[in-house]
């Protein structure tokens, strides 16, 4: 006797309690099931407390708070699995297991999931734009940047340059390029193309054309004229850019680190020519170019511009202002320079730049860039193919800028 506990007066076991719930709520009630009017089984929702309900003709309902000092009845009624009730208890205590409303889980709700992937994986592009900018900035003013031998600055030129270039070339020129296949994806090759339109932009294009295009992007590195490199800014962004001075000794020195070389064998003959001499190729110098190509047994890619021929057409050439600024001529236009400044704005001509098959070199003898004849034909042959496709590309091209 001295282990048994007491039940103060007014507290009952907990199965009579729970069985006297359930009369209470009639049959009206969605919880008061025949099983649950028998005095054994009690299957309720939680009360006022939060309990879960669990079901089963011997299940456990929910017990008031007991005043300080007493304890529970040593009774528990024996608990039978039974199936599980829909409308359990969503935050019960006592019960076996804690509900979720899905709405709150967003592993579970794909629109919630959808929204937060992409505000991260937007806010991601953008941090990571902004890290690889203050990026470049800092190697910039720390100096810790790679120059090769020649001022090429690859990081400037693909992050800057380009950049700036592009959209000339891709949405006022509208560029078409074709053949890009004809340039080899490892190793040195010479392209020449024909050369136009009062100012150099159409090596500017085909630099861009090769570096975006190509699939291995590679990088054309183009021999321009003394010109080029005696103006104060021209001559830094030149060289930033990967352009060498237009010589034999550069050029090998590129071919031998296979590198694309471009070079454009009319120089300012084909730049200055008039515009009714348009598209007819002038002289291609002593064919130094095919030595060059012919020493180091590189393949030689013709290419053919269209559309650069008319950004700026040249009516006139002032010779007495070109011996006064010290240029090989004086570009007069239909607005330059009565227009000024806006006069030099160029015309939104649609371009198209085609690169032919290659013509192999390495078949010859080491002797045979000394030989003039082999020089001359091969020179001879690159330029008819040159003329041929610019005449194939007029006839397809519908306006001159469309």
């Amino acid at each position: 006797m001295a282990d048994a506990k007491v039940i103060p007066f007014g507290e009952e076991p907990r199965s009579r309690r729970a069985a006297k719930r359930a009369r209470g709520r009639g049959p009206s009630s969605p919880s008061a099931s025949p099983s649950s009017s028998s005095p054994s089984s009690g299957s309720g929702s939680g009360s006022g407390s939060g309990a879960a309900a669990t079901s089963g003709p011997h299940s456990l309902s929910s017990v008031p708070d007991q005043p300080d000092g007493v304890e529970d009845s040593p009774h528990v009624d024996e608990q039978t699995p039974g199936p599980a009730q829909p409308h359990a208890a969503a935050h019960g205590t006592g019960g076996p297991a804690m509900a979720e409303d899905p709405a709150e889980d967003p592993a579970e709700d794909p629109a919630a999931g959808a929204t937060e992937d992409g505000a991260e994986s937007g806010g991601g592009d953008w941090d990571r734009r902004l890290a690889e900018g203050f990026a470049f900035l800092r190697r910039r003013v720390t100096g810790d940047y790679e120059v090769d031998e020649f001022g090429y600055d690859k990081e400037l030129t693909d992050q800057v340059l380009m950049s700036l270039i592009r959209p000339l070339y891709a949405n006022y020129f509208r560029v078409e390029v074709k053949g890009i296949e004809n340039i080899p994806s490892d190793g040195g090759a010479l392209v020449v193309s024909n050369h136009s339109g009062t100012l150099p932009l159409d090596g500017l294009m085909m630099q861009v054309a090769v570096h975006d295009n190509h699939p291995a992007g590679r990088h054309l590195r183009l021999l321009a004229a003394d010109l080029v490199f005696m103006l104060p800014v021209v001559n830094e962004l030149a060289r930033k850019a990967g352009h060498t001075l237009a010589c034999a000794e550069d050029a090998e020195r590129l071919l031998q680190r296979g590198e694309i070389v471009g070079v454009m064998p009319e120089g300012f003959k084909g730049l200055g020519k008039p515009f009714g001499e348009r598209y007819k190729l002038q002289r291609f110098g002593r064919g130094g170019f095919v030595s060059t190509a012919l020493r180091h047994g590189v393949p030689i890619v013709p290419c053919s511009i269209v559309g650069a021929e008319e950004i700026y057409p040249m009516i006139g050439n002032s010779k007495t202002l070109a011996r006064l600024l010290g240029f090989p001529y004086f570009p007069i236009t239909p607005t330059f320079p009565w227009l000024g400044p806006l006069g030099a704005l160029p015309l939104p001509t649609k371009w198209t730049i085609q690169f032919g098959e290659p013509i192999p070199t390495d078949g010859y003898p080491p002797e045979a860039a000394e030989d003039p004849m082999l020089m001359f034909n091969l020179t001879d042959q690159v330029r008819e193919q040159i003329q041929h496709t610019l005449y194939k590309l007029l006839v397809q091209r519908r306006s001159v800028f469309f």
